[in-house]
């Protein structure tokens, strides 16, 4: 069992309930940034699962150079900071520069290390001098057994308030797949365990300019991460993904979140409930 990390009233891992990690790829624009906060917090609240959200001010690591990236780090935070504090949500963003850790800690609770990122040294010892929660996740050509070094690096700041998230391994070109393995693996690190599963999903560069996705994967994929024991679920979700700005072919249309969170709530506790048996 992960070691358990406070977040306001909420406990993450553990073994406490599960916790959803949700919200649109890249801020698109204060309103529908906060929009998407209401509505995935009511679904989530209804459901009976703790609601962290998610949301990118900047988007870094883009299949092209004419991609929308988000309103950057000044904007972008002023629009968390204010979700945050009219909401009372929990607030996750990703770092991308050694740089950005600190200015990012004044508002976010949890500062989480893109994928592509997760062996940078001096970005994780930056994240991890904040004293947020960080997350990583795994590279896509990381095995899982190799993410007990990337939470040393972190954890030798004095910051142990680390979670580990899973996203899929590279399988030839443009296509990621999940080995069910990893999650155990993970938990042995012994830091709560994350499931990405809509970046599972995804193409990379599936597109030519942008990447591809397959979501109707999304929910057996989010199934077998909890029947697995996964802490947490993480997922981007758009209402209407088609026109999204960013990562739009791998997200969850909004109108489907509730079905899956009221099923994914139901098996995870009976999967908790054989754990302590």
């Amino acid at each position: 069992m992960t070691r358990e990390i406070s977040l306001g009233a909420n406990r993450l891992g553990g073994g406490n309930p599960l916790f959803l990690i949700a919200g649109p790829c890249v801020i698109e624009g204060e309103v529908h940034a906060r929009k998407i906060a209401e509505q995935v917090a009511r679904i989530a609240g209804d459901a009976g699962v703790p609601y962290i959200y998610k949301a990118s001010y900047d988007k870094a690591n883009r299949s092209s150079v004419t991609s929308f990236r988000g309103p950057g780090l000044k904007e972008g935070l002023r629009i968390l900071r204010k979700i945050k504090e009219d909401l009372k949500l929990p607030i996750l963003s990703d770092i991308h520069d050694a740089a950005q850790a600190a200015p990012a800690a004044e508002v976010c609770d949890i500062l989480q290390i893109p994928a592509f990122l997760s062996r940078q040294t001096d970005l994780l010892e930056a994240a991890g001098k904040t004293g947020r929660i960080v997350n990583v996740k795994k590279a896509q050509f990381l095995s899982p057994w190799e993410m007990g070094n990337v939470a040393e690096k972190i954890a030798v700041t004095g910051n142990s308030k680390i979670m580990l998230t899973e996203r899929g391994a590279s399988f030839g070109y443009q296509n990621l797949v999940v080995d069910m393995r990893s999650f155990p693996i993970l938990e042995k690190i012994g830091y709560p365990v994350v499931f990405d599963v809509t970046h599972a999903v995804q193409l990379p560069g599936g597109q030519g300019n942008a990447s591809g996705g397959q979501p109707e994967f999304i929910e057996p994929l989010a199934r077998a991460g909890v029947a697995a024991g996964v802490d947490g679920i993480f997922l981007e979700t758009h209402e209407n993904p088609a026109a999204a700005l960013s990562d739009g072919p791998n997200a969850l249309p909004l109108s489907q979140l509730p079905a899956l969170l009221k099923r994914l709530k139901e098996l995870s506790t009976v999967v908790r409930r054989w754990s302590v048996q």
